[in-house]
Parts: C-alpha cells; structure tokens; sequence
C-alpha cells in the first residue's frame, strides 16, 4: 500500500516521500500490514475556507482523509493534493513545516491515529 509521508530532512525542511507499508496474505481476511503501536485517535472536521500557515506536525501520526480535499506545501514549494481515501504519514514535528489549505471550497473530514 503505497502512502505519502511529510517528514523533516537533514536540512530542517519539510519534505515529501512515497513509503510502502507492506501488506502480508492473512488468508480469506485480506492482506494486513504489521501493528503499529498507537496513542489514540482524533476525528477531525474543517471548514470549508481552511488555510493554515506554515506549522509543524504536533507528533507523529497518520492522517486518513475520509472526503474532502487539501492540498499541502512543503519548503520546496512543491504542492500535493489529496482526497478522501488518501493517508499521509506526518512526522515533520521540527523546522517550519509546511502549509495547509482545503481546495475544493466544501468541509474535510479525516481522521488522526497519533503514533507512539
């Protein structure tokens, strides 16, 4: 399963990756990834006009993105947009971060799995 993470590089910027999270045949379940231990989870609901600056993740998490979608900047300048099904990886806890903002002119919903 391929998925995007947001970290902070050796140059204290905020970058992009692809990661894969490895998915291992459970049988007539499906395939699953290995267990991440986790803190908790946050439901989380943005406005239609939601643009927020420059900031830094508050701790390692993965992001799912139910609906909705956002486009985030990284300090390259480079922009991505995701959409309900996405999921991010954010780990950018150091340095500027990076910028935030909804780009369909419609709420977001997503869900926030805080990382130990």
């Amino acid at each position: 399963m391929l998925i995007t993470r947001v970290y902070t590089g050796s140059d204290g910027e905020s970058h992009f990756e692809y990661i894969e999270i490895e998915l291992e045949d459970a049988g007539q379940i499906g395939k699953l990834s290995q267990r991440y231990p986790v803190t908790s989870i946050i439901f989380r609901e943005n406005d239609a006009y939601y643009d927020y600056d420059w900031h830094t993740a508050p701790q390692r998490q993965f992001i799912i993105l139910l609906d909705g979608q956002v486009e985030i900047e990284v300090a390259s300048g480079e922009k991505r947009r995701f959409q309900g099904g996405d999921i991010l990886l954010v780990e950018d806890t150091t340095g500027r971060g990076h910028k935030t903002r909804t780009v369909n002119n419609r709420p977001r919903r997503s869900i926030f799995v805080t990382l130990d």
